[in-house]
């Protein structure tokens, strides 16, 4: 399929997709953020030194979050079928997982499993996207990135602890 163009992405039917796509990938990931943040038993946790202050996540994760929904927006907008926006999905639901499994489930190990199958949709999508939108899979870069570091993250806890 085509890319879209520009005017493509200015129709109200567009401007709707888009409003959709964020209220919903911030909303729930913020649903999921208040319902999962760090307590005592995080707090108690050995950290390894490299372990960022817990006030960086959210605004990070806001940040992350408006960017992934932009990059599904334009694969949307392009080709709702494609294998990017499949692997966008998937990955939005993998990533939704995480924080249950890590601070409800307090499972460490699980949670480093359920982040590798993230990192992977992550890189598959940008592979995917770059084939239909450069903007797209740009996109997913800084969060392949920060995916990444919470993966050394993640380990690093596991192993401490």
């Amino acid at each position: 399929m085509a890319a879209a163009s520009a005017v493509d992405y200015k129709t109200p039917r567009s401007w709707l997709v888009l409003s959709a796509f964020l209220v919903v990938v911030i909303g729930v990931g913020a649903l999921i953020g208040t319902q999962t943040s760090p307590g005592t038993w995080y707090q108690n946790l050995e950290k390894p030194p490299f372990n960022p202050p817990n006030w960086v996540f959210g605004p990070v994760w806001f940040t992350l979050y408006a960017m992934i929904a932009v990059a599904g927006w334009r694969i949307f907008m392009i080709d709702a079928s494609s294998t990017a926006m499949k692997l966008w999905f998937a990955q939005m639901v993998v990533n939704w997982t995480w924080s249950p499994v890590f601070f409800i489930g307090e499972m460490l190990w699980l949670a480093l499993a359920v982040i590798l199958i993230m990192i992977a949709l992550i890189i598959g999508f940008i592979v995917s996207a770059g084939k239909l939108d450069k903007l797209a899979a740009w996109l997913f870069v800084p969060y392949a990135a920060w995916v990444g570091f919470a993966t050394l993250l993640n380990a690093s806890l596991a192993i401490l602890n």
